[in-house]
């Protein structure tokens, strides 16, 4: 949910919503129930306006996400001006000689990359949160700027940048049909487009060489499963198919430099993604890389050949494996540079120079220009040195057994008065934050968590937990979810609350869920499914009701229909609209017996606005108690710092009422352009309904 762990990688991960629960649902843990809602008049927590700012934690950071030229003599990063983020470009060996070259005033720039000749950068930007992106192209020289796919209700994707095509770059664009992108070649300097393919296959995926010659496609089929297909003069031809245990753990890369060898991640017959060398054209393949207990997490390849030379696994914390014997140089160099988990985020296209990151758990991203040549590392700088100066609270990773045997990869921080030696054991129970990551074919993973810092600093205990569908680990793992939203999927939840419970990590009467996208739509199965067992839940654009979500999708999400079906609920068969009327919190709204925050953008194409009012309006009609905050310029999340910030203000004075933790004041969080609305419910937060008159709202 926070704005600094986006910016890594400088992309977002679409992945969908989902989430977990069955009706009687039970967990092994807390015999006690949780204290009744406290009222409005008797706040149980505590103002401390000495806490870390929320500011701090969530406000932009100093710099992000360098990039170097494909020439190396220039480096981009992402910065603000005037408190928005924008993209810097300045000598490679100076970043602080950077220039602004962008101008936006609104939402911030987050995804952004070279043009194959450097003459030109490109990044993506909605409007309003609601995920139609335009393709633009600045001209770093001069600042001036193109939208390279200027058509209303058009979302643009970069489908591929190629060195042998340095002018042009592979787009997808859906302006003919809505649901399907044609591909086509644009000219970054002109804007103009050359259509490739023009989708009436439903493809869902392009693979192309470097001159831009189509060599495969991915196409999603009605029953849920695929097939990779190749060209066949003006058809395709199917190369294998992909069964549905597979669908989301085998899937192409790219080809070679000769269009001899396809690279691919597959799971066929293996129990996790393997990366895989294909022979075009005899199909012949080869293991390169696999782990037992996880995926490949990210590949490394040589930018002019594409041949793997490293990749990472990623159970509890990141593994290297070279590929290249000297490869495995460099990754011992790396490891002596910084601690943390690092990775390779840029180079240059004769691959000398790499960017590295280093994510730590106590502190922002730290960025290295890394000479191959002399094995040199130099530190270009820290994402933030505000946040860097401070002490903060190590993550703990931890396997934790579901109740049939599952492994839960989780990660829990401490606050500093229960843990003050950072082990990882509490002194005493404290109150919790079960903090459900969305997807929820996504995962958690070890790292600086701007939410975790922030719970632990108010006193809190925070525990994320890669339930069965998280991604990343095994087939059974991800495939055990499969129509187990508010059924086992929950169970796991439940399980890794009653394993803090045991080991004495938290209060059972002060656990609180929360999360955003799949897991807001936890957090309104925790509260009707299993009343008992939270002490209150923060839900972030999270469904209400499985039947309308699907009824919504958004038309480009086409080819993911099938696989809604088919892992969900299938809402055009009768036993499909049963199951999800069945795991609908929106059904069981009369068993809601805890505090209730909602947070929503009303721009959303995903989880439609609808989702929210209509649990708001059911929980109204039953006189149930709700605090419901909109946000009129935002989608599927809050990507504005302002909005994230205002939000979190409300977070923890809900927070502090229920579980009695600290909380800093909302002060002037609303005053910092901020468009918080509160539809209903100020009053059951303490401080609130000052906030809004001081605001004049």
């Amino acid at each position: 949910m926070a704005a600094r762990t986006r910016l890594l990688l400088t992309s977002f991960a679409l992945t969908a919503f989902a989430c977990a629960a069955r009706s009687g649902s039970t967990a092994d843990g807390p015999a006690e129930a949780p204290p009744a809602a406290p009222t409005a008049a008797t706040p149980s927590g505590r103002a401390d306006p000495t806490l870390i700012p929320r500011a701090v934690l969530f406000g932009n950071p100093d710099r992000e996400a360098p990039q170097l030229s494909p020439d190396g003599a220039r480096l981009l990063h992402l910065a603000p001006v005037d408190g928005v983020l924008n993209v810097w470009v300045g000598p490679a060996d100076q970043p602080d000689a950077a220039k602004p070259i962008t101008q936006d005033s609104l939402r911030g720039i987050y995804q952004v990359e070279w043009s194959a000749d450097g003459q030109r950068v490109l990044y993506l930007q909605d409007r309003g949160g609601d995920e139609n992106w335009h393709l633009y192209a600045v001209d770093p020289a001069t600042g001036e700027s193109q939208d390279l796919s200027p058509h209303a209700g058009v979302r643009a994707q970069i489908v591929q940048v190629s060195p042998r095509r340095p002018r042009e770059i592979l787009v997808g664009m859906n302006d003919r049909d809505p649901a399907w992108h044609d591909l086509y070649r644009v000219d970054v300097r002109t804007g103009a487009r050359t259509l490739v393919h023009r989708n009436e296959q439903r493809i869902a995926r392009y693979i192309a060489d470097d001159q831009y010659k189509l060599r495969f496609a991915m196409r999603e089929l009605a029953d849920g499963t695929s097939e990779l297909l190749a060209p066949k003069g003006k058809d395709w031809q199917r190369v294998f198919a992909i069964g549905l245990e597979d669908g989301m753990t085998t899937d192409p890369i790219g080809v070679d430099a000769t269009g001899q060898t396809l690279y691919l991640l597959d799971s066929r017959d293996r129990e996790t993604e393997a990366l895989v060398a294909r022979d075009v054209r005899t199909g012949k393949q080869q293991v390169l890389a696999e782990d037992a207990k996880t995926g490949v997490d990210f590949v490394l390849t040589d930018p002019r050949s594409h041949r793997p030379l490293a990749v990472t696994f990623t159970h509890t914390r990141q593994r290297w494996q070279a590929l290249d014997p000297a490869v495995e140089a460099d990754l011992a160099a790396l490891r002596e540079v910084s601690d943390g988990d690092f990775t390779i985020t840029s180079q240059t296209l004769d691959g000398r120079q790499w960017i590295v990151a280093y994510r730590l758990d106590t502190g922002p991203n730290r960025y290295y220009r890394y000479d191959r040549t002399t094995r040199r590392a130099d530190l270009l700088f820290v994402a933030d040195a505000e946040l860097a100066a401070l002490t903060l609270r190590k993550m703990h990773p931890v396997v934790i057994p579901a109740r049939d045997g599952l492994e839960l990869v989780s990660f829990y921080t401490l606050p500093a008065a229960a843990d003050p030696d950072g082990d990882g054991t509490p002194s005493a129970p404290v109150p919790l934050v079960l903090l459900v990551h969305g997807g929820p074919w996504s995962r958690d993973e070890w790292g600086f968590d701007p939410d975790h810092q922030w719970l632990a600093s108010r006193g809190y205990a925070v525990l994320s937990v890669n339930f069965r569908a998280s991604n990343g680990f095994t087939k059974r793992h991800l495939n055990a979810g499969d129509h187990e939203w508010a059924g086992k999927m929950h169970d796991d939840l439940l399980d890794a609350v009653a394993w803090a419970n045991d080991k004495k990590i938290s209060d059972p009467a002060r656990v609180a869920i929360m999360g955003a996208s799949y897991g807001g739509y936890a957090t309104l199965v925790g509260l009707t499914f299993t009343p008992d067992v939270f002490a209150c839940g923060v839900d972030v654009v999270g469904p209400s009701n499985l039947e309308t979500l699907l009824r919504s999708v958004p038309p480009y999400w086409a080819a993911k229909a099938a696989r809604f079906a088919a892992r969900v609920g299938d809402v055009g068969t009768e036993e499909g609209r049963a199951l999800l009327h069945e795991r609908s919190p929106l059904h069981r709204v009369d068993k809601i017996a805890r505090p209730l925050l909602i947070g929503q953008g009303a721009n959303d194409p995903r989880v439609k606005q609808a989702e929210s009012d209509q649990i708001v309006q059911a929980m109204q009609s039953k006189g149930l108690p709700v605090t419901y905050v909109l946000y009129p310029d935002e989608g599927h999340g809050f990507q504005r710092p302002a909005n994230e910030i205002s939000f979190n203000a409300v977070t923890e004075a809900f927070l502090a009422r229920c579980l009695g933790g600290s909380y800093q004041p909302i002060g002037d969080d609303f005053k910092d352009g901020a468009s918080i609305e509160v539809r209903v419910g100020a009053e059951h937060v303490p401080g609130l309904a000052e906030a809004l008159r001081a605001r004049g709202t």
